[in-house]
């Protein structure tokens, strides 16, 4: 059983936004190769967990732990295990894919552009790396964020919506990167509306509206 210490840990969490009480008690543990799906309707508060575990958003009430400390003690060594990709794929759009990823992703560690290449390919956008984002369609810019996730090298992923705008192909890598992920030891808490099938680490949470 995942304790405070093996991983990610979020406690007790409570939320408000203005006079709605948006999370309420909510504690999860995640630990080494395991993928927790956080599953609920629209409003239950989905993003609004994922940002109070990446240490964007400040609960009202509880805790949140990384390796059994608090994330805010223990901030730039969370944030160097972390890697976050919100609902929205977040680039710059006279940026090209390449330089999206080496401008991120050298804020966090120092990168080589082989490396930022290889992750473009692994995620099928090889192509599109000398292209400004801003002409990118939706499903490559999801890939190029995607790619930066890998680029990050982190062992947990904070992932919300990851497969929206993804066709088929797309969606089916994507799961095949968090297999791969977990399979190696990694961690994944992935907000999304449909099932996920990655496997026996694959866990469910689910919020109430």
């Amino acid at each position: 059983m995942t304790t405070a210490a093996d991983g990610l840990c979020v406690e007790k969490v409570h939320v408000w936004r203005g006079d709605r009480h948006v999370l309420r008690g909510v504690s999860l543990t995640l630990g080494e190769g395991e993928l927790l799906h956080v599953s609920g309707p629209n409003g239950s508060g989905k993003t609004t967990l994922l940002r109070v575990a990446s240490g964007l958003l400040r609960p009202e009430q509880g805790t949140v732990t990384w390796l059994g400390r608090s994330i805010a003690a223990a901030s730039a060594e969370f944030q160097t295990a972390l890697a976050y990709a919100s609902h929205e794929p977040a680039l710059k759009g006279d940026l090209t894919a390449l330089e999206n990823l080496r401008f991120m992703v050298g804020l966090k560690r120092r990168v080589t552009t082989a490396e930022l290449h290889a992750s473009l390919e692994r995620t099928g956008v090889a192509p599109c790396a000398d292209l400004p984002a801003r002409v990118l369609s939706a499903g490559q810019r999801r890939r190029v964020a995607l790619a930066r996730v890998l680029a990050f090298r982190a062992p947990l992923w904070l992932l919300d919506e990851p497969y929206s705008n993804l066709d088929a192909a797309g969606a089916a890598l994507l799961s095949a990167l968090l297999e791969e992920h977990v399979a190696t030891g990694g961690l994944a808490l992935v907000v999304a509306h449909h099932d996920l099938q990655i496997g026996s680490a694959t866990r469910r949470l689910g919020l109430a509206p």
